[in-house]
């Protein structure tokens, strides 16, 4: 993430287009939300528009705008998002589901700065930062046809790749701690935080549904909470991992269906615990070496906790 907000930064000194990409729920509109807010057009508007949420007739309409009487219902002219964006950012979210079409008068904007409303004449000039994003991988999105290679080329002046929060479980407290105060001033109430075996519980959680899975999460448990400290007693909506120990104190037994990064991350922490947090023999156990263990450990928030025996 660092690294994603140096990019950030030296892609809002600029003008050009930038291309975010994503799981879903990892922040992308937020990503181009900052890209707005530390660029020279913080004082324009921001506007995003979804073009996965609707259809292609209305997305062009929804875009580009259009004239009385284009099409069945248009009653009155009206701007689309490119002219309410005239001066600041426009983000096409899920810009990979426009259709070839859309895709090839998007591209003519971005390249000559002009296009025409729906049953429109007149060309219309237009000064706009375009952030699009997309949650599929773009150059494979490119090779199935389903984004053409000239508009990703056109928008790959400036690529962001936003990390799923699996990757960057250490960015959880801080996420959280945000969250938290976010929900106070909502619901005007005074919590302070969560306490460590509920922070256990979401870094080992797989969050399939990223950093808005967990904000969901918090929100839940936040107005549950009835205390000042959020806890594990609180339903969190999530399962715990699904680790059993073996009647053999030696080995360990997981569920069918558990995250591959879920099996490395209790194994390893089974075997230090077998060595009595001894970081050196449980290395040479796992036959990796004392700094891979390092930072395992360092990435899963746990460099610095004794791990209990008998306990993942």
């Amino acid at each position: 993430m660092q690294e994603v907000h140096r990019l950030i930064e030296q892609a809002a000194a600029t003008p050009a287009p930038v291309l975010i990409h994503g799981e879903t729920g990892t922040g992308k509109e937020l990503v181009a939300r900052t890209l707005h807010e530390l660029s020279a057009r913080a004082s324009g508007p921001f506007v995003a528009v979804n073009c996965a949420a609707m259809p292609e007739t209305l997305l062009e309409s929804e875009i580009f705008g259009h004239e009385r009487g284009a099409f069945t219902d248009a009653r009155d002219r009206r701007e689309g998002c490119f002219e309410l964006a005239h001066g600041g950012t426009l983000l096409l979210d899920e810009v990979a589901e426009m259709q070839p079409g859309t895709q090839a008068k998007f591209l003519r904007v971005l390249e000559e700065g002009v296009f025409r409303r729906l049953g429109g004449k007149t060309e219309i000039t237009v000064d706009v930062r375009v952030v699009a994003a997309t949650n599929k991988d773009p150059v494979a999105a490119v090779k199935d046809g389903a984004f053409r290679e000239d508009l990703y080329y056109r928008l790959n002046v400036f690529t962001l790749a936003v990390p799923p929060l699996r990757e960057r479980v250490e960015d959880i407290p801080l996420l959280v701690t945000g969250f938290i105060e976010e929900f106070n001033t909502k619901y005007d109430k005074r919590i302070t935080g969560v306490d460590d075996a509920t922070l256990e519980i979401l870094r080992s959680h797989a969050w399939p549904g990223n950093v808005r899975e967990l904000r969901n999460v918090v929100e839940r448990a936040f107005i549950a909470c009835e205390g000042d400290v959020i806890v594990p007693r609180i339903p969190l909506g999530i399962s715990p991992p699904v680790v059993a120990w073996h009647v053999d104190p030696g080995t360990l037994t997981f569920a069918v269906g558990l995250p591959l990064r879920e099996v490395e991350k209790q194994f390893v922490l089974r075997t230090l615990a077998a060595e009595s947090n001894n970081k050196t023999r449980a290395a040479d156990r796992l036959g990796i070496s004392t700094k891979t263990l390092h930072n395992m450990l360092q990435r899963w928030g746990l460099l610095h906790r004794q791990i209990p025996r008998g306990s993942t």
